[in-house]
């Protein structure tokens, strides 16, 4: 009789449903880290690529030209300039000219604005009767085409059928001769910064009208039972309170005012020109880019006045916002 010797016994396996079942916890823990950790990554990356795209590589390129001998006049002009560029820059009375111009238009337009804006906000945060309409007819001319409100306004200023001096009339100035609104510095400031006014008056006030709507009622009437009047709520209670919302409007519009381009230009009887005036009474930093890069073709030069641009506007918005927040209040 044969004897046969019988495996040793093994431990039984564990059972399948019980391996899925510890399997799944630390499948389903690995799914919330990932959801957590990289799904926001993935979410925002397509606008940091966008910008990498269309806005890092210009700014980078630009600069790269800056410092380069480039004009399509004349290809043969090539090579490294370095700063010279930047050197010319400095004694350029043409820049200079710009530069004030820029910044007369910029102060004439940004400072009323954003008070106007302001004070319309505080008159439409309160009861009024068709409150939806009014807060519709002050956003209208910030949905009115550039073009077609400069133009209007171009024939608003114009020196012998203009309203303007129409208006001016009506008070007993110029009568005899009309003002001629593209002749001087003064006039033509006004003219453009009234147009610059118009059209973002209204848009300025509605982020101004959200962020007041979210002061609670009970700090009015607080403030009116302690005697406090309508003016002194709005610069004791309403400003302080809408400070990151005046922050972000002081910064957009330095922003948008220190690259003034369309209005200036479609302000010109030849806007081709981009000469800004006869003497250039009213052309600004973009116009004179425009005219250095693509009227004289010397894109060096004009790459140079970009970033000269460039850091003028991160330094007086930075100064803006500073002001704005000491102003409102702020400790930072």
């Amino acid at each position: 009789m044969s004897l046969t010797r019988s495996a040793p016994p093994t431990a039984n396996p564990e059972p399948a449903h019980r391996r899925a079942a510890e399997s799944a916890p630390k499948q389903r823990n690995w799914l919330h880290r990932f959801d957590n950790k990289r799904v926001p990554y993935l979410l925002i990356s397509p606008f940091f690529l966008l910008f990498a795209i269309f806005g890092l590589f210009p700014i980078v390129f630009n600069g790269i030209v800056a410092l380069r001998n480039w004009r399509l006049d004349d290809p043969t002009l090539t090579g490294w300039a370095g700063l010279a560029n930047f050197e010319k820059l400095i004694h350029d009375e043409a820049f200079w000219n710009a530069l004030g111009n820029t910044f007369g238009i910029f102060i004439l337009a940004t400072v009323p604005q954003l008070l106007i804006a302001l004070m319309v906000a505080n008159l439409l945060n309160r009861k009024l009767r068709g409150n939806t309409w009014w807060r519709v007819g002050v956003l209208l001319p910030y949905v009115t085409p550039v073009a077609a409100s400069t133009l209007v306004f171009a024939v608003f200023f114009s020196r012998d059928n203009g309203m303007a001096n129409w208006l001016l009339s009506l008070v007993g100035f110029g009568q005899d001769t009309p003002l001629d609104w593209r002749a001087y510095k003064w006039s033509s400031w006004i003219a453009i910064a009234t147009m610059v006014n118009w059209k973002w008056i209204g848009y300025n006030a509605l982020l101004y009208l959200s962020a007041m709507q979210s002061i609670p009622k009970d700090v009015y009437e607080a403030a009116a039972v302690d005697g406090a009047g309508p003016w002194r709520q709005l610069w004791r209670i309403t400003v302080p309170m809408i400070q990151p919302v005046l922050i972000f409007t002081v910064v957009l519009s330095t922003i948008g005012g220190l690259q003034l381009f369309n209005e200036p230009m479609l302000f010109e009887e030849n806007p081709a020109a981009a000469s800004g005036g006869s003497n250039g009474q009213w052309q600004t930093i973009a116009q004179l880019i425009y005219k250095v890069g693509w009227k004289d073709l010397n894109l060096g030069y004009a790459a140079a006045m970009s970033w000269a641009l460039f850091v003028i506007i991160l330094i007086v918005a930075a100064l803006n916002a500073l002001a704005t927040n000491r102003l409102g209040g702020g400790r930072r």
